[in-house]
């Protein structure tokens, strides 16, 4: 199921901070209460080879996502105590010490279900008559940018082993904000500063004639 043009799933998962706090954090409720854009990335597994790339990466960009009016929020499905032994464990060592963002703990998979993002297969075993899970059930590199109303106007979804570009994230960030600021729409490989296009015929083929 697409949540793009939708609210976000208004559900509440355990979350494990840089203080080492489980806390409790409803996305939904993040952005609209915030009056923030967020941010959320889910990663198949802690201490996994691209998954602290990315991690870091997001880190990294923490600034650029905070002059954008954006909250990051990662997300998986271990334990809360997993994330935070992640957390305490030196980047040299695999580790993603230094992240400072929430991380979501979705044990009970109830938030990834929902969004459909779960690599779980069934298949039938005749030996004991059901269906059995086949597959690590966690989830895929999915991604989602949620406005300030708490609608999703983005997600993608990686196979586990291609690492997200934290950039185009930010540039999405920018067209969304434009589109919110003037009211125009942005074309192919629009980036902040770029002429973007007015939202009728006359726009259109204007733009193109001069580009």
């Amino acid at each position: 199921m697409s949540f793009t043009g939708k609210k976000f799933p208004n559900i509440t998962v355990p979350a494990m901070n840089e203080m080492g706090d489980t806390i409790q954090i409803n996305v939904l409720k993040e952005a609209i209460e915030n009056k923030k854009k967020v941010l959320l990335f889910w990663y198949p597994k802690d201490f996994t080879f691209v998954c602290p790339t990315e991690l870091h990466a997001f880190q990294a960009a923490l600034g650029e996502f905070e002059k954008r009016n954006t909250i990051v929020i990662g997300a998986s499905c271990d334990t809360p105590e997993v994330h935070f032994a992640w957390l305490c464990t030196p980047k040299d060592n695999g580790g993603i010490e230094g992240v400072t963002y929430n991380i979501l703990a979705d044990t009970n998979r109830n938030l990834s279900t929902i969004l459909d993002i779960l690599d779980a297969d069934f298949e039938y075993d005749e030996q004991i008559g059901e269906e059995i899970l086949v597959g690590d059930n966690v989830t895929y590199r999915a991604t989602y940018l949620i406005d300030e109303q708490g609608t999703v106007f983005h997600e993608g979804v990686n196979h586990m082993p291609v690492g997200r570009n934290v950039d185009e994230f930010l540039r999405l960030i920018d067209a969304y904000t434009h589109v919110q600021t003037h009211g125009e729409v942005c074309p192919a490989n629009w980036e902040e500063g770029k002429e973007a296009l007015s939202a009728n015929r006359d726009g259109v083929i204007s733009y193109l004639t001069n580009n």
